[in-house]
């Protein structure tokens, strides 16, 4: 976690689910209770490597706690699997905006709307083994 006078990142690696997920949140509010202010809240997600339900409430929660103190949220460098994941449950557009591919850093094989692997035909980013 890293904290400027008005943006604070957070690097989330490895796993977000059920066992991870309520220490990320709680995390979050530790650092925003002793550092208030930041305008900006980036969660970069460069080293995930999976989310399940709760992984996606606990990002449903930052987001909800970083409105409360007026800070924009931004879920940078995205895998494959958590834009599937997010656009999957419907909360795409509300946790990352309307047309906003820039969190996966331009790469392609992207996935389609409807949960299909990506160009390059994996699908082990959907969690399909």
């Amino acid at each position: 976690m890293t904290s400027e006078p008005t943006t604070l990142t957070v690097y989330v690696a490895g796993e977000l689910d059920y066992d991870t997920g309520d220490d990320l949140v709680a995390t979050f509010a530790d650092h925003l209770g002793r550092h208030p202010g930041p305008r900006e809240v980036r969660l970069d997600f460069r080293h995930l490597t999976w989310i399940d339900s709760a992984g996606l409430a606990a990002l449903l929660m930052i987001h909800r706690r970083a409105g409360a103190v007026g800070a924009g949220l931004r879920l940078d460098n995205r895998p494959g699997f958590l834009d599937a994941r997010l656009r999957l449950t419907h909360v795409f557009e509300h946790l990352v905006g309307p047309g906003d591919f820039s969190g996966t850093g331009g790469r392609s094989g992207r996935f389609s709307d409807t949960g299909a692997p990506g160009a390059d035909g994996d699908v082990t980013r959907l969690g399909v083994t």
